[in-house]
């Protein structure tokens, strides 16, 4: 039976409510949605009477982490559970803020409190992308599992039918994972996308289910026992009181926040669960739980829809990292995203970047299918900080030192020499497993805040880099920062975009080069870069690297681990269905088999980069229409950077910092945060 609701006001300031005159003469309300008005407008567009616009995302905007904590949950939630008689609703959070124009439709399914604020610390990340609606299921509400469902399918179809093309997001916290697979199998024709964390489908296999007969007889004066140990079980104290932890804070600094903040959290946490959950409630939700386990595990085989999951290593609820495991194998189109050092309420711990997965898996999109350009959305200052941290020792470690070429031939130690707009193309040498690519997308953030779109094999973006306890990083961590699959197509339309585009002709056979060909440029014989860069006027700006023979040994290499018939079966098997590239080319040039070197780090040195004096194709366009002149500019370019990785491995023979000990000794002194001296070039 459907459920016909109003749309109630919520007590809380998280929760914008339109003034009486809006809802009069902008809006329909039925069955607890917020309807599109005949004018195709809905409740983001009231925020035009606030005086707000919608405008683009810039590189390295701030994505609104760290600004709410699981206190501000804890107050809001305090407000929410009073009785107001009102059915379940949905409610659009104030601090979502206005999203770009075109964003699609993300509702969240809450778990078993039912409250809705279980994205609160992600608000203002996804709300600038995504028109965010919460369920709120107040703690009196005695609907039953199929209600909720008729419910929110309902609220599907109608935004749906408004908008056809566009996607609508399921995002559901454990109970809400049962509720937004159950609606997935019910609606395999709508263009959903899940993300379910820690989903409860699981609940039968949960080591705490022996101990709820014991929670739900306590007497309800001992009910405040139930939930002190349910405080316990749902997350990491730790993890909850490091997400208002100031970054950038020395480690006493940091852990004295931290004890001020767990002594007020776990306190308050004891109590809100004891509120938010009453016995009653807390029976009533468990039962409910078993229903949608269920339910969700009878219908798994309609499941259509493209499902990510977040499984947590520590979940001492459920069984979540083998859950991950067994969706992976059974959903037809699910990626998997593992977190082994988070617990069950993974939403609403540190360290955890809802919309920054969203995008590391490329699952951000607007209409039917993803396009690598249109939705793509730029990294934000807090992934910068997340990435730096990520590789703070590599960096540490190599030291990476830039030079340019300036307009007159003369070498310097910035990134001065490189035009400041677009439309560019960086080709250079590809390092051994690409060592080069991490600090040099963060220079080129760091001195010309430009994102360097990198142009990568198509298996980075395939299925078959994908495992059922997949971490974040580095992978992900490339996708955010630019990447996409390299074809002529998408290097026309980033040229037509005026980006900086990072190209490698020598491809997977350079950057998995065999033993003795350090240094060693693969390139095909077609100048096919060179012509299109001249069609849009792009500057090709060459660059030779060197530092890998300093930091990593091969130990196997391709022809080695050929010779192996168990290593040569993995190969050919690993090979098998990818994306081949340059099959016309012929020779070593056009073997791309995809593997893994095998290779033991060095005492690192350091690396060194050198980009060449900037080639200006505008001032050459009708020269470079002709196949053989083009060809001499690609020749030349090669030729370049072949000149560029011998100077630079010459050279470093004078830098006196080249030794990581000699590097440390000038850390120690001078303080890591001081560039390191190097040679005069």
């Amino acid at each position: 039976m459907a459920i016909s609701m109003p749309f109630f006001p919520l007590r809380n300031p998280f929760s914008r409510v339109l003034p009486p005159s809006c809802l009069q003469s902008r809006i329909r309300v039925r069955s607890g949605l917020v309807m599109r008005s005949s004018h195709g407008e809905s409740v983001r567009e009231n925020a035009r009477i606030e005086g707000r616009e919608s405008n683009g995302l810039e590189l390295l905007y701030d994505g609104g982490y760290g600004t709410h904590s699981v206190i501000d949950y804890l107050d809001a939630a305090t407000e929410m559970i009073r009785p107001d008689g009102g059915p379940p609703r949905w409610f659009c959070p104030v601090s979502c803020g206005r999203p770009m124009n075109g964003s699609p439709l993300l509702l969240f399914l809450p778990g078993m409190d039912g409250i809705g604020l279980g994205l609160i610390l992600h608000h203002k990340a996804l709300g600038k992308v995504f028109e965010v609606r919460c369920l709120h299921i107040p703690i009196c509400d005695r609907t039953s599992f199929e209600g909720l469902l008729e419910f929110i399918e309902e609220t599907v179809k109608l935004e749906h039918a408004a908008s056809p093309n566009k996607p609508i997001y399921l995002v559901g916290d454990s109970f809400g994972g049962c509720l937004a697979l159950s609606i997935a199998a019910r609606n395999p024709s709508i263009d959903l996308l899940l993300i379910l964390s820690n989903p409860a489908r699981s609940f039968d296999k949960s080591c705490f289910r022996p101990w709820l007969p014991i929670v739900e007889a306590f007497p309800d004066q001992l009910h405040v026992m139930a939930s002190y140990l349910l405080s316990f079980v749902v997350g990491d104290p730790i993890k909850m009181g490091m997400a208002s932890v100031d970054s950038g804070l020395s480690p006493l600094e940091t852990l004295d926040q931290l004890s001020r903040n767990l002594f007020s959290l776990v306190p308050r946490l004891v109590g809100g669960f004891a509120d938010i959950l009453p016995k009653e409630t807390l029976t009533w939700k468990l039962g409910q739980l078993k229903s949608a386990a269920s339910y969700a595990n009878s219908h798994l085989h309609a499941v259509k829809a493209e499902v990510l999951v977040l499984a947590s290593g520590k979940d001492n609820m459920l069984p979540s990292r083998h859950e991950a495991e067994r969706l992976w194998n059974t959903l037809q189109n699910c990626k998997v995203r593992y977190f082994k050092d988070h617990g069950h309420a993974l939403l609403l711990e540190d360290g955890i970047h809802l919309l920054s997965v969203i995008k590391g898996t490329n699952m951000y999109r607007r209409s039917r299918r993803y396009d690598s350009l249109s939705d793509y959305l730029p990294p934000t200052i807090t992934e910068l900080k997340v990435g730096n941290e990520k590789n703070r020792w590599f960096n540490l470690g190599t030291s990476p030192v830039m030079f340019s070429t300036l307009k007159d031939g003369k070498i310097v130690r910035s990134l001065a020499g490189i035009p400041n707009e677009g439309p560019v193309i960086l080709v250079g040498y590809h390092m051994l497993m690409g060592l080069e690519l991490a600090p040099l997308s963060e220079a080129f953030l760091r001195e010309k805040n430009v994102l360097v779109r990198g142009i990568a094999h198509p298996i980075i973006f395939s299925e078959k880099a994908e495992s059922p306890l997949q971490e974040m990083f580095p992978l992900d961590f490339t996708k955010l920062f630019g990447a996409l699959p390299v074809s002529a197509s998408n290097i026309y339309r980033l040229l037509s975009s005026r980006s900086f585009v990072l190209l490698y002709p020598g491809g997977a056979r350079e950057a998995l080069h065999w033993k003795g060909e350090e240094y060693m440029l693969f390139w095909p014989d077609q100048p096919e870069f060179v012509r299109m860069a001249a069609q849009f006027g792009a500057t090709i700006v060459p660059f030779g690297a060197v530092g890998e023979d300093d930091m990593l040994q091969l130990v196997l290499d391709y022809n080695e681990q050929m010779s192996i018939p168990f290593m040569r079966d993995s190969i050919k098997e690993s090979n098998k269905g990818i994306t081949r590239l340059r099959t016309d080319v012929k020779g070593e040039i056009g073997n791309q088999d995809l593997h893994t070197p095998w290779i033991v780090p060095k005492i690192p040195g350091r690396l060194y980069y050198l980009f060449g004096k900037p080639i200006k194709t505008r001032e050459r366009m009708e020269e470079m229409r002709d196949k053989e002149k083009a060809n001499a500019v690609y020749l030349q370019i090669k030729t370049e950077i072949e000149s560029m990785i011998s100077y630079l491995k010459k050279k470093r023979e004078e830098d006196p910092y080249r030794g990581i000990l000699q590097r440390a000794i000038y850390h120690a002194l001078c303080g890591s945060n001081h560039q390191v001296p190097t040679f005069e070039p």
